[in-house]
């Protein structure tokens, strides 16, 4: 199992930006996959962006394409999700997940979670 923790979250106004990060621990080896979901009230999880194990693939939903990175630091056991030019639709709670099978965009694919991290952007 991956044990996962985000953190980063805040408030922000609209065009700032946020950087998450998700420290991972456990059997992260194992983990081909990281991926960013986020959860708007009374909205399904939804797919934010994904990252494979050596950085060298991502994917992001069209949504925030453009102004959202995904990366990672191995050494560290950790993924980022640099957030720029954020919107009041931003507003969310954002979740790391750990891919267990699947395809990367769905929440089904995931075997682990973190608690997540609340960003609230203001207009």
């Amino acid at each position: 199992q991956v044990q996962l923790v985000e953190s980063g979250g805040g408030l922000v106004q609209a065009g700032g930006s946020l950087r998450l990060s998700c420290a991972a621990s456990g059997r992260t080896i194992s983990t081909p996959f990281m991926g960013w979901f986020r959860q708007a009230p009374g909205k399904e999880r939804e797919f934010v962006a994904a990252i494979n194990w050596s950085g060298g693939s991502t994917y992001y939903a069209d949504s925030v394409k453009g102004r959202f990175t995904i990366s990672r630091d191995n050494a560290k056991n950790t993924v980022y999700l640099q957030m720029n030019s954020l919107k009041p639709e931003d507003t969310a709670v954002y979740y790391c997940g750990a891919h267990g099978s699947g395809s990367v965009y769905y929440k089904r694919s995931y075997a682990s979670w973190g608690q997540g991290t609340q960003v609230t952007v203001s207009s």
